[in-house]
């Protein structure tokens, strides 16, 4: 008996030490009991600082948890500037790209349910799809094109990891940019009156830049996603993320367009002028700025969501307790698995790999700064960025508003400087 109670009491410590079966909440928690140095925590303090003084930034948060306690969550600088409002911790940013993680949750969840196999062709939902074809020859005069058939249809899972084919509105390559421009397809921050439905459809009809499977190629995969979603649950895209996951989760700053009574936590954008002066954004023909206090109907998969540093760290616990958070399901442990597992094989994303939704740490990505492999991890357009550490039970943000961002490199900074405040 005595020898069943200490290897019970053995199993016990296991399962605490390597965070099986535990469902951490993010509470506020102490940098010494996480295994952090406080002062070299303070070394972000006086990087951030450092980029504010030098007129590279108006301003920045940043949240750092281990093990669902918060040991680091601190804004700098102004939300607006010209109007002399200081950042707050719980100031809403335009999170652009982050979306995709989310709507790939979503997906996923989908999945789980019988809606679809991963393998399967999008067509067979999207039927505009049908019969993909790739783009052979462009003319710049005039964007007119040949092209050739595709050898395959395109699959959900080629959506999910930028393997599809498809190309980026604005922000892909030239031909592409101006073959979807001539189509009306946006990559999707806007605040014209439109519908996802009308314009993934449209989507379907144009060409792939590439084969399908053959490359990694950033795109509007995820938008066609976020249609995917509303096709097979019955729901605008928006209400399948409240009712599925930012209710359950808590997320309750998380929107595509924010309530008027939100507006003001709203942080502005910042660009650079051509003496590399930071000014704000005006926005224009290329990206409304102001698209998420517009009450938009436009629901971008890719794109759209605006949201806090806490929030998103919600979302990132969940995925690092396997699927749960407060008692809440979203994903099997095997589902967050796969997501968090390299799925474009031998194809790469710079040093490091893809999986569903998210980017995967290599071990030569390991090198670069020290962020475990097997990490997983994504950033928005606006400066705003993020990682999740399972190795470490980390989950680390930093967020700015600035696009374009010449000074990004204090993202690499800001991860140099976490795992350094590491003391086990």
């Amino acid at each position: 008996m005595k020898h069943k109670y200490s290897f019970l009491l053995m199993l016990f410590a296991l399962i605490t030490v390597t965070g099986w079966a535990q469902d951490r909440t993010l509470q506020s928690g102490s940098p010494v009991a996480e295994k952090f140095s406080p002062e070299r925590l303070q070394r972000i303090d006086k990087l951030v600082q450092q980029y504010i003084d030098s007129g590279w930034i108006k301003g920045a948060t940043a949240l750092i948890a281990r093990n669902g306690k918060i040991v680091y969550n601190k804004a700098f600088g102004f939300a607006d500037a010209e109007a002399n409002k200081a950042m707050k911790t719980d100031n809403i940013f335009r999170i652009a790209s982050q979306t995709k993680a989310i709507t790939s949750t979503a997906v996923m969840m989908l999945f789980e349910e019988g809606k679809f196999l991963l393998d399967d062709p999008i067509s067979k939902y999207i039927p505009s799809f049908a019969h993909p074809k790739v783009l052979a020859e462009f003319n710049p005069k005039d964007s007119s094109y040949t092209t050739i058939s595709a050898r395959r249809e395109i699959t959900i899972r080629d959506l999910l990891t930028h393997t599809s084919g498809l190309d980026y509105a604005q922000i892909g390559s030239d031909k592409m940019k101006a073959i979807y421009a001539k189509a009306g397809v946006t990559a999707g921050l806007t605040s014209d009156k439109i519908l996802l439905a009308d314009k993934i459809n449209k989507l379907g009809t144009l060409p792939l830049v590439n084969q399908p499977g053959e490359k990694f190629t950033y795109s509007l995969s995820v938008d066609v996603l976020g249609y995917l979603v509303e096709k097979t649950s019955g729901k605008s895209l928006a209400q399948f993320f409240k009712d599925r996951i930012f209710e359950p989760l808590g997320m309750n700053d998380t929107y595509f367009y924010l309530p008027k009574e939100k507006f003001g936590r709203l942080a502005s954008v910042y660009s650079v002028d051509n003496k590399q002066h930071i000014v704000k954004a005006a926005g224009g023909a290329f990206l409304a700025i102001d698209y998420p206090i517009s009450n938009g109907t436009y629901y971008s998969g890719g794109g759209g969501l605006s949201s806090t540093t806490r929030d998103y760290a919600i979302f990132l616990q969940m995925m690092l307790n396997k699927g749960e958070y407060n008692g809440k399901r979203l994903l099997s442990r095997h589902t967050v698995e796969i997501m968090t597992m390299n799925q474009i094989g031998d194809l790469n994303v710079g040093i490091n790999k893809f999986g569903l939704g998210f980017e995967i740490t290599t071990k030569n990505g390991q090198a670069k700064l020290g962020q475990s492999e097997g990490s997983f991890s994504w950033g928005g357009a606006f400066g705003t960025t993020y990682w999740a550490d399972p190795r470490e039970q980390i989950v680390a943000l930093f967020y700015v508003q600035q696009l374009p961002f010449p000074h990004s490199e204090i993202g690499d900074k800001f991860r140099a400087l976490l795992y350094s405040a590491l003391n086990d």
